[in-house]
């Protein structure tokens, strides 16, 4: 999405720069930091920060904040967990920022639009399926990893859409015929890809999938 400064009012920025200071600050209370280097999580963190940030590069669209790329929030989510899937995104942000995709009077509402509400979106996709179907290997890969990981990126611009509207950047009408309908497409890139790389990491590498437990997958299955 890369949303420019100038489609929102100041007072857009201002509720953008609040939720971001309340997430940042929940963040540094909730999460046990000194255990982060522990295990392989740290390193991984990263790597999808670079990856995602590289990924976020690469974008396609004809009117500014309208562009479109992959996310990777569900997968994120999936291998991180929430917190530190909203850590990686944003790092990720950072490195897009830095690269001038996006000026840093944006950054606050770009967080929340690219970052905070698709990992939210996945992790209560994730626990909506925990919920209303049984723990199964083949329900983790093809409901949540790949169904979800377009969930995720539709759901987010479908939200994106409606906030642009209600900050008068474009009318809603116009969004929803010219913008809107590319997420479904960009949807089965991201199912595909964001699938295919928690498949091989729980083929590979389990311990590297914070949502994914040997026990409750496989076990008896």
């Amino acid at each position: 999405m890369n949303l420019p400064a100038d489609l929102f009012s100041t007072g857009w920025h201002w509720l953008a720069a609040v939720i971001t200071l309340t997430t940042a600050f929940k963040l540094v209370q909730g999460t046990d930091w000194r255990a982060l280097g522990e295990g392989p999580q740290l390193n991984l963190m990263f790597g999808l920060a670079v990856t995602l940030a590289l990924v976020w590069s690469l974008k396609a669209g004809v009117k500014p904040g309208l562009n479109l790329h992959l996310l990777g929030a569900m997968a994120a989510t999936l291998a991180l967990g929430p917190r530190l899937a909203i850590v990686s995104l944003a790092l990720a942000l950072c490195g897009v920022t830095l690269n001038g995709d996006v000026s840093w009077n944006a950054w606050p509402i770009n967080f929340v639009l690219m970052c905070l509400i698709p990992v939210l979106i996945a992790h209560g996709f994730l626990r909506l399926i925990e919920r209303i179907l049984p723990a199964h290997f083949f329900i983790f890969i093809f409901v949540v990893a790949f169904f979800g990981s377009a969930f995720t990126i539709v759901s987010g611009g479908f939200i994106s859409s409606l906030v642009m509207a209600a900050a008068g950047a474009y009318r809603l009408d116009f969004l929803a015929s010219e913008y809107l309908p590319y997420f479904i497409l960009i949807g089965f890139s991201e199912a595909w890809i964001g699938g295919a790389l928690i498949t091989v990491l729980v083929v590979y590498r389990p311990e590297w999938v914070a949502a994914f437990d040997d026990r409750k997958y496989l076990l008896g299955k």
